[in-house]
């Protein structure tokens, strides 16, 4: 099983122990066997029957068509909620609201996948499947932004865009005080 993304991993001290942790797309659970170790109860989502009899090892999981289908993850007619939404190398830009309502007040979304330009070090390279250039700032522009980057990362070459984001607890007043949410591990 391969290594957690860097993005993930850079981020892991803003995920408490015990959260609860929705991998989007999980495959065969790379980030589930990762955050499972440090705590977290995880739940992951793939179409694939194979990858996730391997995800299953590390937390719950869930095998639905979540492009052509109806969104499993509901409750009470609403998306379920969770400490954690955590995407890797995948985009289906109709699921992002979704995605969205997922994040329990005050959840981190990470999220981290391929973006335009990418068509000219390999694949993916239809535009279907690359963010545009500041897409992601757009799609989380309602949520409290961390960290984003838009750019490229060799070995593997490829060109991407990630962020670290929560959902605001409530909105922003001059009378309360922000959440603080820490920079850096140092």
């Amino acid at each position: 099983m391969s290594e957690p993304s860097d993005w993930v991993q850079h981020w892991q001290h803003l995920i408490h122990p015990n959260a609860r942790v929705l991998d989007v797309a999980c495959g065969s659970g790379r980030h589930m066997a990762w955050l499972s170790q440090r705590g977290c109860n995880c739940t992951g989502i793939d179409r694939s029957a194979e990858a996730l009899a391997q995800a299953g090892r590390f937390g719950d999981t869930v095998q639905a068509d979540i492009e052509g289908g109806p969104w499993p993850l509901m409750q009470h007619g609403l998306p379920q909620q969770f400490d954690v939404v955590l995407v890797t190398n995948y985009l289906w830009r109709p699921l992002f609201p979704v995605l969205l309502q997922s994040l329990a007040p005050d959840g981190l979304l990470l999220y981290e996948t391929f973006a335009q330009g990418n068509e000219t070090v390999g694949k993916p390279a239809r535009p279907d499947f690359l963010l545009q250039t500041g897409e992601l700032l757009q799609l989380c522009q309602s949520l409290r932004i961390v960290a984003f980057e838009d750019g490229f990362l060799p070995n593997p070459e490829r060109f991407v865009q990630r962020i670290a984001a929560f959902r605001p607890l409530q909105a922003f007043n001059t009378a309360s005080s922000p959440a603080r949410y820490p920079l850096s591990l140092k």
